[in-house]
């Protein structure tokens, strides 16, 4: 499904020098498929704005080749941002309100950081449960994205995140586990995901709320799942959108915070991620950076530039996959008209016709 460049975005000239198709406005008002409104709410922090966005657009863009998607892309306002931060989204980015307005086929909700331990006390709580809430209404299906997941589990099923005794994350293997579902239809039976994460709801959770789970993990636990009817809702619990460095971003982060006195530890290796070579480049970067920071010389750099050949991405495909399977059951669901969710005659407590056969 090609993108549309339907205003001034800079994430559309990346993309497009990264060689993924990008439709002009102009070419697209050419073509007679009815396109596909996907709206992203990017709760992410300023540092992972960009690239957020530019790992979610991928994912979409690469889905289809034929049906053209206009990404709609917005914040909660009272996310604190730096004023540069502020600019970009004052210019590219668009109002929720007019997002309403308009309607939309799919709604895809991002993780975001949180500073409180219950997560109905952040200040973000209440604006996005009011998205969920509106989307639930006018929107075919909701993808909801890691923390997301958390939050929308919590308000509409009462199950709130479990804390975990250390952070869970690397790159862990998971299987399907409801074949029949056709959101993993043709995809890998056993598959890799990213997580990264303190907190996690677990199965027995997802199953008291009676969503539909169907990949999980025995490191990592469950990825993804399904509301009880098939289709509205979707839950990733990881992040198959990541680029193969992103884990690296993350842990060269927690070293700095900890050279800075920010961490009183040094972190540990992400599980699966690194290979003996990596470690071993990682290790003796540690012992460098632990006598620079007892003389109190400057960090030395990090050996980025040495480790970053040597990741491997094992899980864009299959997500990919699953996302452009999404899209296809939302396009085949969807009304007509913009801000209607389904098409008459299609039972919205089973929208796809498959609950006979679930499990």
């Amino acid at each position: 499904m090609p993108l549309v460049a339907h205003n001034n975005l800079p994430t559309f000239e990346r993309l497009a020098q990264e060689g993924q198709t990008i439709l002009r406005t102009k070419h697209a008002q050419q073509q007679d498929i009815r396109e596909q409104h996907i709206g992203l709410l990017n709760m992410m922090p300023d540092a992972a704005l960009a690239a957020t966005e530019r790992q979610f657009f991928r994912m979409v863009g690469e889905s289809n080749p034929i049906i053209q998607i206009y990404l709609h892309v917005f914040t909660l306002p009272i996310l604190p941002r730096s004023e540069k931060a502020q600019d970009y989204i004052d210019r590219y980015y668009e109002s929720f309100e007019s997002l309403q307005e308009q309607g939309l086929d799919a709604l895809i909700i991002t993780g975001a950081n949180v500073t409180e331990v219950n997560l109905a006390d952040e200040p973000f709580w209440q604006p996005l449960i009011e998205v969920v809430e509106w989307a639930k209404e006018h929107v075919t299906s909701t993808l909801c994205s890691c923390l997301a997941t958390h939050a929308v589990m919590e308000a509409l099923h009462g199950k709130k995140r479990r804390h975990l005794k250390h952070k869970r994350w690397g790159v862990f293997p998971h299987s399907i586990t409801q074949q029949v579902h056709p959101l993993v239809r043709n995809i890998n039976t056993r598959f890799d995901v990213p997580h990264s994460r303190f907190n996690q709801v677990d199965a027995e959770q997802f199953t008291e709320a009676d969503t539909i789970i169907l990949a999980e993990s025995d490191e990592a636990g469950v990825q993804l799942a399904v509301s009880e009817d098939g289709l509205r809702i979707v839950y990733f619990q990881g992040h198959p959108e990541y680029d193969a460095i992103s884990l690296l971003k993350e842990y060269k982060r927690e070293v700095i915070l900890f050279y800075q006195g920010v961490n009183s530890s040094y972190p540990p290796f992400p599980t699966h991620y690194f290979d003996t070579v990596v470690k071993a480049i990682c290790d003796e970067y540690q012992q460098r950076l632990l006598v620079c920071k007892e003389r109190g010389d400057p960090m030395p750099m990090f050996p980025e530039m040495l480790i970053t050949p040597r990741l491997h991405n094992t899980w864009h495909d299959t997500g990919s996959a699953i996302v452009s399977n999404w899209l296809g059951l939302v396009y085949q669901c969807t009304n007509p008209v913009r801000g209607l969710p389904l098409m008459e005659g299609i039972d919205p407590n089973d929208p796809l016709g498959i609950k006979a056969h679930l499990k």
